[in-house]
């Protein structure tokens, strides 16, 4: 099926963020930004549970409970990312690599299952990971179940109102092209926190 006009530079966007995730995480370079290739190593188990500051939120055994602040331990498996119903605490907890990645997992599981699966899954359905290696390939697969719907949506889906039944946003109330540009938005900025956390470790370790 051909791409609808409108959709296609959103597709192209989050082609381009998923890659320039993954590259980040994964290596073995990355693209500085003028064309310059700089080496990445991968993500460490202790990387990706590194807590920066105090008090963080992040994933964890579930044997442990949650974290500061934290009422519940989201998802299925034996680790939970930290959570509690709303309203939540203020200000917000940091949140480590593991949970910025794995709520990024999350969503792309999700929307991608309430636009085109079955439209049952829960967060307690998503397995939070506890290594470094699992949670990337997690996001490789969610990133790529997100990709496939989107290839199934034409331009009567983009204009649907609640195309995607995502019951954790505002998905039900909206046109699916302002679902497609905000789970794009999501990655960007989650992304970008990412990768901004990897520097800082591999600057703590200097």
């Amino acid at each position: 099926m051909p791409i609808p006009a409108r959709l296609a530079p959103l597709l192209d966007q989050f082609d381009f963020a998923r890659h320039r995730l993954t590259a980040r995480l994964t290596g073995p370079s990355r693209d500085s930004g003028n064309g310059t290739e700089i080496a990445v190593p991968p993500l460490t188990d202790d990387e990706y549970l590194w807590e920066p500051v105090p008090d963080c939120w992040s994933v964890r055994p579930r044997s442990s409970g949650p974290g500061p602040r934290a009422s519940v331990l989201l998802g299925a498996g034996a680790w939970g990312r930290d959570a509690t119903p709303a309203p939540h605490p203020e200000p917000p907890p940091f949140t480590t690599l593991a949970w910025r990645l794995g709520h990024l997992t999350e969503l792309l599981v999700l929307r991608a299952d309430h636009t085109v699966g079955s439209r049952s899954l829960t967060r307690a359905d998503v397995v939070a990971a506890g290594d470094a290696a699992t949670a990337v390939a997690a996001f490789e697969e969610g990133a790529t179940a997100w990709r496939t719907a989107l290839l199934d949506a034409d331009d009567t889906a983009l204009d649907t109102v609640g195309h995607s039944q995502y019951p954790y946003g505002s998905d039900p109330e909206d046109p699916f092209v302002e679902t497609v540009w905000w789970v794009n938005q999501e990655l960007l900025h989650h992304g970008a926190e990412i990768a901004l956390l990897r520097d800082l470790y591999a600057a703590r370790q200097r």
